[in-house]
């Protein structure tokens, strides 16, 4: 293999795994939102995505992950509360 295939293939791999590492978070979020909001995680990945919450946590992910499970809730349910959701 040359040099270019092993490391476009690496750099894939790289990008997988961030994506995964977002998808799972992303999944961990929603979860702990429905257990705490006393809702479904069906209707609680509805009304997040009714108020652009999961857009929010996709692109600051880089930043939300290296806080508490419980600061990004509240920043979740502020945020949403903020643009008329009413959990």
């Amino acid at each position: 293999m040359t040099t270019f295939v092993l490391v476009t293939l690496k750099v894939q791999v790289f990008m997988s795994r961030q994506i995964l590492d977002k998808i799972e978070y992303l999944v961990l979020l929603v979860s702990e939102f429905a257990a705490r909001s006393r809702v479904s995680e069906a209707e609680a990945y509805r009304y997040l995505r009714k108020y652009g919450a999961l857009a929010l946590c996709s692109k600051h992910y880089n930043i939300m992950h290296t806080l508490s499970v419980e600061e990004n809730i509240q920043t979740l349910r502020d945020y949403c509360q903020r643009r008329g959701g009413r959990l």
